[in-house]
């Protein structure tokens, strides 16, 4: 499966952007989706995830009430809505697929990965 992010860009403290996932392919419904982030000199970590049935979701403390995944499996396509950002929410944003659906926490269940876009809030 390939995977296409888009959406990121330069927003305010306080402002909402809505970053998107376009997946190839016709077993998207089957994979847990994830996003994730990395700061400058940070490693990459998980922001949110969810199941192959956009059911069972999971946010990281960080995003928790901020964000929302979500998924349209009729589209291909997972969603992060991230609203009241923070400077510190800065990072390049990736998505990726986990073959087994859970869309597990952990990185190593995630084996595509798309590019990464580029997100800034500034102060």
């Amino acid at each position: 499966v390939q995977l296409q992010a888009s959406g990121g860009g330069l927003v305010q403290a306080g402002g909402s952007l809505r970053l998107s996932c376009a997946a190839s392919g016709r077993t998207f419904s089957t994979y847990g989706m994830g996003w994730f982030r990395q700061a400058p000199g940070k490693e990459r970590g998980i922001v949110a995830a969810i199941n192959r049935s956009g059911v069972r979701k999971y946010y990281a403390d960080s995003v928790k009430g901020r964000f929302t995944i979500s998924r349209d499996n009729a589209k291909n396509t997972v969603y992060l809505q991230m609203n009241s950002l923070k400077p510190e929410d800065t990072a390049d944003y990736y998505c990726a697929a986990d073959p087994r659906g859970g869309g597990s926490y952990s990185f190593s269940q995630y084996i595509y990965w798309g590019q990464g876009t580029q997100v800034t809030v500034s102060s």
